[in-house]
């Protein structure tokens, strides 16, 4: 952490992992930590001590680099080299909003795709002209270091992290303490001109919220168009407008977070869980699965499935295939 960091950010950060012992859900170790202990001083004047220094990167399973509000900030030589060595050890390092350009500074995104704050996209582009500028995107995952847009977007980036390393069950129980969204995709744009349809937004919401309801019936975009007493064509505008995103690419989202969430927390049968996400068949399921994951749902459930069992999983020692440790020690700078 650095002087005029975001308030806002390092609490939605600290919030998704917080320790939530009546929810049984991982522990997390998180800590602060500046290029001097001292006080620091937020954008909004709030003073806050940090105890640690960069010595303490040393042991971090993961890295968060706070956003500030001065984006041309020139980090020292020993920060630089303090997240390259985690980076190297192995940590996963997160970089958002203008901490994105602290990130680039090491160059551990050069030759990669990245997301920032859409305000400074143009000026982190012509600054580091070897990363991939994603301008519109919420998030941009490529494994060991995860960019992200600004403000809110901190929060979509930690649960999205969460979700990858422990699962969708785990994720969602933390957005549902936060009450906020569980998931939105990292190509979900970062914000859209008019959140609210200006005309017919209650044949809209009432088309959304059937098709959530009813993930189990085949349902086209043609279908939800038609549930709102609208053509495709305006159907599809609107929901652009509103969403940030394509209703094809939102509804494979609902019925894909489902299945996840079906694979974690249950012990139904894969054609059964394709049946109830509206899937013809647990092939479709697993094309579609494995695009979006990188694994099969069997491989999922394996990782991170709660109540598998001999009957419905091919593996008879879940724990011994990777059930991911709940003890991931954390760290802002």
């Amino acid at each position: 952490m650095t002087q005029g960091a975001s308030t806002f950010d390092f609490g939605g950060i600290s919030e998704v992992f917080a320790a939530r012992p009546e929810l049984n859900l991982p522990a997390f170790d998180f800590s602060i930590c500046a290029e001097e202990p001292g006080p620091i001083r937020t954008d909004l004047g709030l003073s806050l001590q940090v105890e640690f220094g960069l010595e303490h990167l040393e042991k971090a399973d993961l890295i968060i680099l706070m956003p500030y509000n001065r984006h041309a900030f020139a980090p020292s030589a020993a920060v630089l080299d303090a997240l390259r060595a985690a980076n190297r050890r192995g940590a996963i390092i997160i970089g958002f909003c203008t901490g994105t350009y602290l990130l680039a500074a090491t160059g551990l995104l050069d030759g990669r795709r990245a997301s920032t704050y859409w305000t400074v996209a143009d000026d982190f582009a012509a600054r580091y002209p070897d990363v991939t500028v994603i301008p519109n995107a919420l998030y941009v995952d490529e494994g060991d270091v995860i960019t992200g847009a600004g403000v809110g977007a901190s929060v979509d980036v930690c649960l999205h992290l969460l979700r990858r390393e422990h699962g969708a069950a785990v994720a969602n129980a933390v957005a549902r303490a936060m009450v906020v969204a569980p998931h939105r995709d990292g190509d979900q744009a970062q914000y859209i001109s008019q959140p609210i349809p200006a005309d017919g937004d209650e044949r809209f919401t009432r088309a959304i919220y059937r098709a959530r309801a009813s993930l189990d019936v085949p349902m086209s975009v043609d279908d939800l168009a038609t549930h709102a007493l609208m053509s495709p064509r305006t159907f599809n505008r609107k929901f652009r407008a509103a969403m940030g995103t394509t209703p094809h690419a939102w509804l494979l989202t609902q019925r894909l977070d489902h299945a996840e969430e079906l694979l974690e927390t249950t012990d139904l049968q894969i054609e059964e869980i394709a049946r109830r996400v509206g899937y013809s068949s647990a092939a479709v399921l697993r094309e579609q699965f494995v695009k979006r994951r990188g694994l099969s749902p069997r491989a999922y459930r394996q990782k991170f499935g709660r109540h598998c069992d001999d009957r419905h999983c091919d593996s008879r020692h879940r724990d011994e295939g990777g059930q991911t440790s709940s003890n991931q020690r954390s760290a802002e700078l």
